[in-house]
């Protein structure tokens, strides 16, 4: 098996990153920092850990490696995965400082910043300098949606690699293949997840999450007045909360009980007051966790919104293109009447001023108020 196995729609990238790993020392195909781009569920965190294993590794079928580095095992890989809305300076500074020794077992070391579009500017600057003077056997790999998402003087120093939207079919099969599940249900979830691997598995192996996302559209097709909207808002930011809560809740709890674990607490137990304050940070951390998944939940919410007025512009225009919510073909034919291309087009520029507003820290109810206002003015 191939550390590149599994890496689905992305051809052009695996070619320039294995060209590299496998490229002789010196002849220039290798540099010291990469950035890896692409939209959400694209794959841009495993194709850093593949790229990290066929670097420390004794070559592109070393299956350790590649389950080390996933396992985030691996002595000569460094993972940065944050829990939190944004990265901090702490975070990169401890990065900076492990990026300077040598490997110890593989070729390289290899220090892997995914969200790198979470860096606040002063945190930039830091991981800035490390890529000014990197040590020779070390490689960063950073991963973030777009170039745009980072200074230009970190562009500058990094070579890019963009992933592609993986097709449906692609992605289908991976479930399939990861899974199990059946085909059809398999293409059902990657075309309502839009090619988003994370997404699209967890609809085909998951009734309550593709019950969720049918509320969710059910809910928002139902609005018709100021008076729907409101109430429509609060069912949204309900859906997101139960969604981000089947997310953590079982993480949380395999942590917590893993922690008493290795403080020597038996289950059930009573914590004694020396111990409190090490459960005490890892409470904040489960906290600010849940904080970033409600806020990933909200958007995968009006991602979703913005995939059935998607489906109605393009039904009204008579584009000759398969419905993303296909499954709800019976329901798109109703709301037609209601919803003319004018009125989607509003909508969808509605949900992308209520994702900015999210992102930009609004409160979510009043975000999510304002657009449903917004689509019931629009229906006719």
């Amino acid at each position: 098996m191939s550390v590149w196995d599994g890496l689905t729609g992305q051809a052009d990238a695996v070619a320039a990153l294995r060209a590299a790993a496998e490229a002789p020392e010196g002849s220039g195909s290798m540099t010291h920092s990469w950035l890896i781009t692409g939209p959400p569920g694209s794959g841009r965190s495993n194709v850093a850990l593949a790229f990290a294993a066929a670097l420390v590794g004794d070559g592109p079928d070393d299956d350790r490696a590649l389950m080390q580095v996933t396992a985030r095992t691996h002595p000569d890989v460094a993972v940065l995965s944050t829990q939190r809305v944004i990265i901090t300076i702490d975070e990169i500074r401890s990065l900076v400082t492990g990026s300077h020794y040598a490997p110890s077992v593989g070729r390289h070391r290899v220090v892997i910043v995914e969200d790198a579009d979470r860096m606040t500017e002063r945190t930039s600057n830091l991981l800035l300098k490390a890529l000014e003077e990197p040590p020779e056997r070390t490689v960063w790999i950073l991963c973030a949606p777009s170039e745009a998402d980072l200074i230009p003087t970190i562009r500058s120093r990094v070579r890019s690699v963009r992933l592609r939207v993986p097709d449906v079919a692609s992605v289908a099969d991976l479930i399939v293949a990861r899974t199990g599940v059946d085909r059809t249900l398999a293409v059902d979830a990657a075309r309502q997840a839009q090619s988003h691997i994370g997404m699209a598995q967890r609809l085909a192996t998951s009734a309550e999450a593709r019950d969720r996302r049918r509320r969710t559209l059910e809910t928002v097709l139902a609005v018709r007045s100021v008076g729907d909207a409101v109430v429509a808002a609060a069912d949204l930011l309900a859906v997101a909360d139960e969604d981000a809560k089947a997310i953590t809740q079982e993480k949380d709890a395999e942590e917590r009980d893993a922690a008493l674990r290795s403080l020597g607490v038996e289950p059930g137990g009573t914590v004694p007051p020396a111990l409190r304050g090490q459960l005490r940070g890892l409470e904040e951390d489960q906290k600010r966790r849940a904080t970033r998944s409600l806020r990933d939940g909200l958007d995968r919410i009006l991602v979703d919104v913005m995939s059935l007025y998607r489906d109605l512009l393009l039904l009204g225009l008579g584009a000759p293109v398969e419905p993303v919510n296909a499954s709800m073909q019976a329901d798109l034919d109703r709301a037609l009447a209601s919803v003319p291309p004018a009125s989607a087009l509003e909508v969808l520029d509605a949900v992308a001023l209520a994702r900015d507003r999210i992102a930009a820290n609004v409160a979510a109810l009043l975000a999510l108020e304002a657009l449903m206002v917004t689509i019931a003015r629009a229906v006719r």
